[in-house]
């Protein structure tokens, strides 16, 4: 990786870290593990399990939601501010500058997963008094909740490369709320028959299978992810995003910014 691209990746990590809506957010994700916990206690001996389904799912809708915020504001706020054009003056490509804005939201969307990570253990360890070794399973869940987060970063970096902030907020929540039911689209596409089910069909795998990388459920109930299902997942995120980032590149790279 290039210097310039981790100039930028760094520069982009600290704009976002001192946004007080990000703070935001991770608070309302640690408050919401809190409340599992309350939940878990007027629960008969399912405690645990709605501490593990209620805390994931605050770190994957909040992480998404930060995922969008700032991603689509990465490109058209540099344009704003006409900051864009003096980075690009410099000998920094269009294709390092998206690059760089894609490295430094995942980092920042690492680091918040980090924390809000601890909340959702910490919210288990206070119901479970301490840890068993199907948890581990947990870190499985996170690990792919943060693959749901870099296709998210590419997709709203895509979006912001030729659209609006408003736009590209609807376009990629969309994406994701499409993607959270592939599965059964899949399944809706294997029932239809003629146009509607091409039409199905393509939707289908077009569109990203976040339904796959969540094993929220599963891991609640104390099921092991298997490896191959690891395997694929991993490599699945990161082609899709390497897709997305690449179109992105293209169209920005193409752009007209006077």
């Amino acid at each position: 990786m290039s210097g310039r691209i981790v100039h930028i990746a760094s520069n982009t990590f600290r704009e976002a870290v001192r946004d007080r809506v990000l703070y935001n957010l991770i608070a309302f994700a640690l408050l919401l593990s809190g409340a599992a916990i309350l939940v878990g206690e007027i629960s008969i001996d399912i405690e645990k399990l709605v501490v593990i389904n209620l805390g994931l799912t605050a770190v994957s809708l909040f992480g998404i939601v930060i995922a969008i915020f700032i991603g689509i504001g990465l490109v058209s706020k540099e344009i704003e501010r006409r900051t864009l054009y003096t980075v690009l003056s410099r000998p920094v490509r269009r294709w390092e500058f998206i690059v760089g804005k894609f490295f430094g939201l995942a980092g920042t969307l690492l680091v918040n997963t980090f924390f809000m990570a601890i909340g959702v253990f910490a919210a288990l360890l206070y119901v479970a008094h301490r840890f068993h070794m199907p948890d581990a399973w947990i870190l499985v869940a996170l690990y792919f909740i943060v693959l749901q987060f870099l296709i998210i970063c590419a997709l709203a970096l895509l979006f912001s490369s030729f659209s609006s902030p408003l736009l590209s907020a609807v376009f990629a929540f969309s994406l994701f709320v499409i993607g959270s039911f592939a599965e059964d689209l899949r399944g809706f596409a294997g029932m239809a028959h003629g146009l509607s089910r091409w039409l199905a069909t393509g939707a289908a795998y077009l569109v990203p299978n976040f339904s796959a990388l969540n094993v929220i459920s599963s891991v609640a109930h104390e099921r092991p992810v298997a490896g191959p299902l690891i395997l694929y997942n991993t490599a699945y995120a990161l082609t899709y995003a390497a897709v997305a980032l690449c179109g992105a590149v293209l169209i920005f790279e193409h752009r007209d910014l006077k």
